[in-house]
């Protein structure tokens, strides 16, 4: 017997939102923005009055406002929006415990085992909709199903507030003839390869040659072929179930350039500190950092080192992070972001490689891993921000602190 799977995708949510509750919002074009005078002043989500002046997410406020001189802005309320997706997230659970988010406002549930107390997957998903719409004020599009993949594309197919079921029936004349780019984790990129290869649509890409598909897109293009042939069959994982964490990063692009190592010193730092704080929270140890760059020019560089015993302590990320970016980077030149990644993770501390001409820096380790334990336990009792390095504070190139940034979010 099929799975009954169901794509539940919030409309414009962080826009939804704000118009939820500002009631003014609901009858002007209004978009959710970044600060509009720093970088970071780019369209967040918009609503539906927004959306009819070809008002796209991720452009910016300036080429927004040239499209609809009217157009109201709102700040971004990230907190807000982490409570309401916890809400419907809450309705969903209400029919089945198989719920796994996809992002801040996206999920799949698999109903296949609640058809007997609420019905077929068509009619719990007009009725989370419904319930949604009242209690939430905010509305969800809803794909159903057989496997995630093709419920994602439902979801995607008519929007705002509609229902799409795809079935084994009609799935080729349905999703056949969208582009290629429809396909999940199809990029910009991949479809060009594709399109130029003369593979335009998810029907071109399901009946394509392996070997073709494998020199385009490597393994990712055998796997976008299966999905296009609606032979996906990845579960839904419970809301609960603990997934393996590969690795554990933050970015920050922040509100200035860094220029001079006072300014990159102070970047890493605050990287390193969140960094290190999650890996704690997963109880994990990375073996090796990563560190990526991005110029003014939006040029990009990667580098990794291998650490001499696995860590989660902030000052030791910070260290090889820094010694990275010296040995790779000229310290005059600007920094427009920066990613710091603790990968190779492992749940034990690795301890030490001794050698006999160096002296062992255990002792340092032991007095650093209690300190910053003991600032876990400051922030868990009194807030994130409420203990932090010194040297940030007088420091103006962040937006807002880095754990607070938002990661998926609206991508409409």
């Amino acid at each position: 017997m099929d799975r009954t799977i169901l794509h539940c995708d919030c409309n414009g949510f962080y826009a939804s939102v704000e118009c939820a509750l500002h009631p003014q919002y609901r009858n002007v074009p209004m978009a959710v923005c970044g600060d509009p005078e720093s970088r970071h002043g780019i369209i967040l989500a918009k609503n539906e009055l927004a959306k009819a002046y070809g008002i796209k997410t991720a452009e910016t406020v300036w080429q927004a406002k040239r499209k609809c001189p009217d157009l109201v802005l709102a700040p971004s309320h990230h907190d807000l929006y982490r409570q309401f997706s916890q809400q419907i997230n809450a309705i969903y659970q209400q029919y089945t415990d198989l719920v796994e988010p996809f992002s801040i406002d996206e999920s799949w549930l698999d109903v296949g085992g609640s058809y007997r107390l609420f019905g077929s997957g068509e009619k719990i998903a007009d009725e989370l909709r419904r319930r949604i719409r009242q209690e939430v004020k905010v509305t969800i599009s809803v794909g159903v199903s057989f496997n995630k993949v093709f419920a994602k594309l439902g979801s995607d197919y008519k929007k705002p507030d509609a229902t799409t079921v795809i079935t084994r029936q009609n799935y080729t004349s349905l999703l056949w003839p969208l582009p290629a780019e429809r396909m999940l984790f199809i990029g910009q990129v991949a479809a060009g390869k594709l399109a130029r290869a003369g593979i335009h649509t998810i029907g071109d890409l399901a009946r394509a040659d392996d070997w073709l598909l494998q020199r385009l897109l490597g393994k990712g293009g055998l796997t976008a072929k299966i999905y296009a042939q609606g032979l996906d069959d990845s579960p839904v994982r419970r809301f609960d179930e603990q997934r393996e964490v590969k690795s554990v990063g933050n970015s920050i692009t922040f509100r200035r350039n860094l220029v001079g190592q006072r300014d990159i010193r102070a970047g890493v730092l605050s990287l390193c500190d969140t960094v290190a704080a999650r890996l704690r929270a997963h109880k994990l140890y990375c073996q090796t950092v990563q560190v990526q760059i991005k110029s003014p020019d939006l040029r990009v560089i990667s580098r990794q080192q291998g650490l001499s015993r696995s860590t989660n302590l902030a000052r030791e990320l910070f260290c090889a992070a820094m010694a990275i970016i010296e040995r790779s980077w000229d310290m005059k030149k600007p920094i427009r972001m920066l990613t710091v990644t603790g990968t190779a993770l492992t749940d034990q501390d690795t301890g030490e490689q001794l050698r006999l001409d160096v002296p062992s820096s255990t002792p340092d380790h032991e007095r650093q891993q209690k300190l910053e334990q003991a600032l876990d336990a400051i922030r868990q009792r009194y807030g994130s921000d409420s203990v932090g390095f010194g040297s940030l504070i007088e420091s103006d190139i962040f937006h807002r602190r880095p754990d607070e940034i938002e990661p998926g979010g609206d991508r409409e």
